[in-house]
């Protein structure tokens, strides 16, 4: 029989390749990298992390996040095992030490027997005998296999801007400014609940530093202008340009945070780092994404109280990320209206975030092989995180054409996704309000959830 080729060796290349080799497929794993190099990665490694190293909260009961981890480790996720094998602490999020995570990942799915490794580059449109084809470029897409892709569809691809934060060597930390706290105190996986470096700033600090971003000036866009932003990964310096406060209700936020050497004054915008690796030397800027120009991006960042005479292991890039429009284009099973032997996985189908790639790779894997056994699969109830980002992307979203809304932006999972659930209060509560119905209401979808994705799986 035919194998499954899947085409990107992403995060989720990788779990799509996975899912259907545990499945009995065979299975052609195609990667072009050390073939053809892209913008952002700097290895040949599988799942390698081009931008955070955290995979956001690992709070399966409350965070929907958190439930997707959960329904992919139940789902025997490569890319879950080998995060958990790989955590550094991050206060309540599952955060891994980048190199470690993408080396157990590549030495996992080179290793399985199911699975044929070929470095090259698929340019075009994958060949007419390729029966069962598994699209994960991601973000990088290459331009030859992008434009085929347009060409089959008619389409225009979107993309915007990802920007990649900024690590700093922790040894270039002045502690005696910085202090250790999570955000009110949470522990996490691995976590003790004093893990993120926190630098306090002032009010003048904070608006010098906001003056040094606006003026900053940015790497030239050439033919990347004009394209839209995600929200949910703005550059810090777009972030100042929208308004002068906007980083203070965002990454520079000072809730839940004391200064234990000044207690009496809260600060009044704290800078957080983020634990980047195993050992403890990196520490990424939470946030602070950026396309500033490399020799003033390290003199602005050095205004952080605490950064003054920071190392930087690598400074802050930007990268083009390209998705379809798959509520018009993509089916329920994530196969190509147009080409139904091509599905898609991962970011290119537009969601946005790490787990959220990786579960859709894991979806589409063990789709794959379910048709190549002549048994289909349908997709995850929309009760659950993955079917819910499922339901988003190929249905859920709606576009305000009347009002001259008609782009499809990526999303990541979010309790907004999933049908609504019914509460029951508490029996002898008179009123029901306020956080503990929202906390009840969120235990109430992932319990549903879990339930629900048992039978799927």
């Amino acid at each position: 029989m035919d194998p499954i080729h899947v085409i990107g060796g992403g995060l989720a290349g990788s779990e799509a390749a996975w899912q259907a080799a545990e499945a009995g497929a065979p299975v052609i794993l195609h990667e072009m990298r050390t073939v053809r190099e892209t913008h952002a990665h700097q290895t040949d490694h599988f799942a390698e992390l081009v931008c955070s190293n955290s995979l956001r909260s690992d709070d399966h009961e409350h965070n929907a996040v958190g439930l997707l981890h959960e329904e992919m480790r139940r789902g025997n996720s490569i890319i879950m095992k080998c995060a958990d094998a790989h955590q550094v602490p991050a206060g309540g999020a599952l955060a891994v030490d980048r190199v470690g995570f993408s080396e157990a990942v590549t030495q996992a799915v080179s290793g399985h027997p199911n699975i044929t490794i070929d470095r090259g580059e698929v340019a075009g449109l994958p060949p007419e005998d390729w029966k069962h084809v598994i699209i994960a470029t991601g973000p990088l897409t290459s331009d030859a296999l992008a434009a085929a892709i347009l060409e089959l569809t008619g389409e225009e691809s979107l993309a915007f801007f990802d920007a990649i934060a900024p690590i700093v060597y922790k040894d270039s930390i002045n502690m005696d400014i910085v202090w250790a706290q999570s955000r009110y105190d949470k522990p996490g996986p691995g976590g003790t609940g004093s893990d993120y470096l926190n630098c306090p700033m002032n009010e003048d600090q904070y608006n010098a530093f906001i003056d040094g971003l606006i003026e900053g000036q940015e790497h030239e866009l050439n033919e990347w202008e004009n394209i839209p932003y995600f929200d949910g990964c703005l550059p810090i310096e777009v972030m100042a340009k929208r308004g002068r406060q906007t980083p203070r209700f965002g990454p520079m936020k000072p809730v839940g945070l004391t200064n234990p050497r000044d207690p009496d004054n809260p600060p009044y915008a704290v800078v957080q780092l983020r634990q980047d690796n195993a050992l403890g030397t990196l520490w990424n800027i939470v946030g602070f994404q950026t396309r500033l120009k490399y020799g003033e991006q390290a003199d602005i960042l050095r205004k952080i109280p605490g950064l003054e005479e920071a190392k930087f292991a690598r400074l802050g890039g930007v990268h083009r990320n390209t998705f379809l429009n798959s509520p018009k284009l993509l089916g329920a099973d994530l196969r190509l209206k147009a080409m139904p032997r091509l599905r898609f996985a991962g970011q290119v189908t537009g969601v946005e975030g790490y787990v959220e790639s990786a579960g859709l790779g894991l979806v589409a894997g063990r789709m794959a092989a379910a048709d190549r056994a002549g048994t289909p699969l349908p997709p995850p109830p929309s009760t659950t995180a993955l079917g819910a980002l499922i339901h988003h992307i190929t249905g859920g979203h709606l576009a305000d054409e009347a009002n001259g809304v008609k782009s499809f932006q990526p999303m990541n999972v979010n309790f907004g996704l999933f049908p609504e659930v019914t509460l029951v209060k508490p029996e002898g509560v008179k009123r029901w309000r306020g956080k503990d119905k929202a906390m009840a209401k969120k235990k109430a979808i992932t319990s549903r959830a879990l339930s629900d994705i048992a039978g799927w799986l």
